[in-house]
């Protein structure tokens, strides 16, 4: 399908970025939103409006804050209003914390879970009665290998992926009916700013009684892009094209698509073959098998 009418959130860096040029250059008609607008991220605007011209297409940039309702709502009406429709809702705006779990407060973690979280929760909510109304649309869920598996100091994003996960899925199967797809795009340790923008926790005391082990989330930090292949960066741009190619598929879309560096398999694929028949067994013989 083409000429579709796209929203995608987070776009100011990283995935997000890419994947609203990337569908720009395809034909569709791509709102990019992000924070600040007017401020921090003004240049920004400014290069990804610049970028698309140059190419010969258009692409909107509007100011969208995913952990504030009113401004999701606002912004989703205003391109229903001037565009008529949303065809495809990409989540994709995250944080990613990498620090002791247990340092992390419950108001850090409701501040992380607020943008990862419910940030889709609120975008979602509110396209959804635009498509419903439509009887088409696709939800895309960007979430992470950590989204399946779990790694020592990620426990607060993995927790926000998981979730994000279990809700993308469960919009799956009730939203069948409506003909809306929803899925889930599941990325690996492609270079970004999202490990050098992590939040840091905010319980000091907790750190200290860690001692040494405290450390290893600067080490992390420090050597996030080290292991790569010099010869053969990993191109997080294979998230983007992954990204266009469900907008643009013509069958129904896989419920996951792992996307990770060349060379590079943390097992999650076949984790998700693994895990398959047992949800499928599971809705089926609860006789819901019309929704799978």
């Amino acid at each position: 399908m083409s000429g579709q009418v796209i929203v995608v959130t987070g776009a100011s860096s990283g995935f997000g970025n890419l994947t609203v040029l990337e569908l720009a250059r395809r034909g569709h008609t791509v709102v990019a939103t992000m924070r600040d607008v007017e401020g921090r991220n003004a240049k920004v605007r400014s290069e990804l409006i610049d970028a698309a011209k140059a190419e010969g297409h258009v692409l909107q940039v509007l100011e969208m804050d995913v952990a504030d309702e009113a401004s999701v709502n606002a912004t989703i009406d205003q391109v229903v209003k001037q565009h008529g429709k949303i065809d495809v809702l990409v989540n994709n705006a995250g944080l990613m914390p990498v620090g002791v779990t247990e340092a992390y407060t419950v108001a850090d973690i409701e501040r992380l879970f607020a943008v990862n979280f419910f940030g889709a929760v609120r975008a979602d909510r509110a396209v959804l009665p635009h498509m419903r109304a439509a009887g088409s649309g696709l939800l895309v869920h960007v979430t992470s290998l950590m989204g399946r598996v779990v790694f020592p100091f990620f426990g607060t994003y993995s927790a926000s992926k998981f979730a994000l996960e279990g809700l993308a899925e469960a919009y799956r199967y009730e939203l069948k009916g409506f003909g809306i797809d929803s899925v889930i795009v599941e990325p690996g340790p492609f270079p970004s700013n999202l490990i050098s923008s992590s939040p840091e926790p905010s319980d000091q005391a907790v750190l200290a009684s860690y001692g040494e082990v405290a450390a290893i989330p600067g080490q992390i930090k420090a050597h996030a892009n080290d292991g790569h292949d010099e010869a053969n960066p990993p191109r997080p741009q294979r998230v983007a094209d992954a990204i266009a190619e469900l907008v643009e598929a013509m069958e129904r879309r896989p419920l996951r698509t792992v996307v990770m560096p060349e060379g590079m398999d943390f097992g999650v694929h076949r984790l998700n073959e693994a895990v398959r028949p047992i949800q499928n067994d599971l809705l089926t013989s609860s006789g819901m098998s019309h929704v799978l």
